[in-house]
């Protein structure tokens, strides 16, 4: 292994640990306000991850582009579905009222 090859590999294993760390120490209260506000953060890297994904450098890094890709997406994805899911506990729920008569 060339000594690039160490380094990047280096630093997706401590960006992978680091990211874990602070996942899991926010608190349940926190997490879904939060996790909606990284999804612009969680697109940054989307976009980062296709950089290195199809730069052709070497293959490490393409399959760790993949990966990155791959994580990335799955991150984004989910981030927005939990922000819909806590949009919908916040509207109240329909009044069903009989026909003819409004609120």
């Amino acid at each position: 292994m060339t000594h690039t090859a160490i380094a990047e590999l280096y630093v997706f294993i401590l960006a992978g640990f680091v990211g874990f760390q602070v996942i899991t120490r926010v608190p349940p209260l926190l997490h879904t306000p939060l996790m909606s506000a990284t999804n612009a953060i969680s697109g940054i890297s989307l976009v980062g991850s296709l950089v290195v994904a199809g730069s052709n450098r070497n293959d490490l890094a393409t399959v760790l582009g993949v990966i990155a890709v791959t994580c990335a997406t799955i991150n984004c994805v989910g981030g927005f579905i939990i922000t819909d899911r806590m949009l919908k506990m916040f509207k109240g729920p329909k009044a069903h009222l009989p026909e003819g008569e409004k609120k």
